[in-house]
């Protein structure tokens, strides 16, 4: 597998490319690529979120589950499309509370690249995902890949702020030392559960005030 990553983060997880898990799971997407199946995002954007976000900047960790599953929306970052892409309803949810939170316009792009830039690691538990079928990869050797990167921030770091929104993602929870970092959580921006708590939680005031508690530069949320 051609791992496009900062330089970094490759130091960080080079134990992890050699282990069994990991060559099982360049087997297994080449053999997808070989029964023609369609993946997403292209191979070149699995790792777009650690080419976007350096290891020694990240400030804020977003927690998705899958990459989009539909043609053109995936490039390997979480809740993220790329420009000219239409916001998929989550996405909405998500910007709909960055108004009510902070009064930012929704934007007209679903393109999240500039929080990446700023130290938001936009991060999928899966890093790919077959056409039409959600989970699909999921269970291949993305998620031990995934949580052992979410563990190395934790035990590496100290103040980042990881938003886990919905279920899912705060399974993820146990890997986090909250004696050094903060959780915040809240119901996902899904349409089917973003009326229950994800609408109001204020997350985005709520990270730039941790942020500058710590003498960090605030994320600017705008577009």
């Amino acid at each position: 597998m051609n791992v496009q990553m900062e330089s970094t983060w490759k130091e960080v997880l080079k134990e992890e490319f050699d282990k069994p898990y990991f060559e099982q799971l360049t087997l297994f997407l080449k053999t997808e690529k070989a029964l023609g199946k369609i993946i997403y995002p292209p191979g070149n954007l699995f790792f777009n979120a650690f080419a976007k976000t350096p290891f020694g900047k990240i400030k804020v960790v977003i927690l998705g589950q899958d990459p989009y599953h539909n043609k053109g929306q995936a490039h390997g970052l979480s809740f993220s499309v790329p420009n000219g892409i239409s916001k998929p309803p989550s996405l909405l949810n998500i910007f709909k509370e960055l108004k009510n939170d902070l009064g930012i316009p929704i934007p007209e792009t679903g393109n999240l690249e500039k929080w990446a830039e700023q130290g938001v690691l936009l991060l999928n538990a899966s890093l790919s995902v077959r056409e039409n079928e959600p989970g699909s990869h999921g269970n291949k050797g993305w998620l031990t890949f995934t949580d052992h990167v979410i563990k190395k921030i934790s035990d590496e770091k100290e103040g980042i702020i990881f938003l886990l929104w919905g279920r899912y993602a705060q399974e993820k929870q146990g890997l986090i030392d909250e004696t050094k970092h903060f959780v915040l959580k809240a119901a996902h921006p899904s349409p089917f559960s973003a009326e229950r708590g994800f609408f109001g939680c204020k997350h985005f005031s709520k990270t730039n005030e941790l942020l500058m508690k710590q003498n960090k530069e605030p994320i600017d949320w705008s577009l």
